[in-house]
């Protein structure tokens, strides 16, 4: 199912982080994993893991702005990006930021992904 990439999030939004790093992910009841060698690995969630996602963020250069007000949303935007890309944290913000950035507006997502966070 194709999605737009500014509305990701959860175990969707991390696959398709892992999809733009060329990892191999298993998905299990409470969420993505790292598949190491045909073994599965850590748990990956680089939309809520700053361990994870922020290495993302400082090597590909995203730059991050949180709007305040009554929003109370983050923007996260970087060289080759078309437009700001927002979300509820910064992380969220930034790997919608990134996955835009390798893959488009839009992305094909499993069907079998769900929406929340397990």
């Amino acid at each position: 199912m194709k999605l737009k990439t500014s509305e990701l999030q959860g175990v969707a939004l991390d696959w398709a982080v892992a999809k733009c790093e060329v990892l191999e992910v298993w998905r299990e009841p409470d969420g993505m994993y790292l598949c190491e060698g045909g073994e599965v690995g850590f748990r990956y969630r680089p939309s809520t893991d700053w361990a994870q996602g922020g290495t993302i963020i400082e090597r590909e250069g995203i730059d991050l702005q949180y709007q305040g007000g009554d929003t109370d949303v983050w923007a996260a935007d970087m060289f080759n990006a078309e437009s700001m890309i927002y979300g509820d944290t910064p992380l969220i913000a930034a790997m919608r930021c990134y996955v835009a950035s390798k893959l488009g507006e839009e992305v094909e997502i499993p069907e079998d992904l769900t929406f929340e966070r397990i």
